[in-house]
């Protein structure tokens, strides 16, 4: 969560205190904040959590699993499985490490940057 997102809820919080409506906070929101201000869902989520008495304005933690595979585990195994191999699917490669084939295309192209794609053949830089 950045800064600008955390000031908005206690901005949010305090409105609600001092009884606003969402609309009328949303706008402000909007005026202050123009570009960067929350979404509409957003800063209705908030409101209505605070009206219902909620006083903390961080993210609850939530159980399970991480949402993300993209581990620097995970991109040194992809790395040494397009060394070995150049003529990798990302079919065959999802299989081997066992993540979804999503999140092995983001990896191939936006954490490998010594390696770039020529045709279909990912190669050194």
């Amino acid at each position: 969560m950045s800064e600008l997102e955390l000031e908005q809820r206690v901005n949010i919080k305090f409105l609600v205190k001092l009884g606003k409506g969402g609309n009328n906070i949303r706008e402000m929101l909007a005026q202050v904040y123009r570009d960067n201000a929350l979404k509409k869902t957003a800063v209705y989520k908030w409101v209505k959590g605070f009206s219902e008495g909620r006083e903390s304005v961080t993210d609850e933690e939530r159980s399970g699993q991480p949402a993300t595979s993209r581990t620097e585990e995970n991109i040194t195994k992809i790395y040494q499985i397009a060394r070995e191999n150049r003529w990798l699917t990302v079919r065959s490669t999802e299989q081997q490490v066992n993540i979804d084939r999503k999140t092995v295309r983001k990896i191939l192209t936006e954490d490998m940057v010594d390696m770039r794609k020529v045709c279909a053949e990912m190669v050194p830089k």
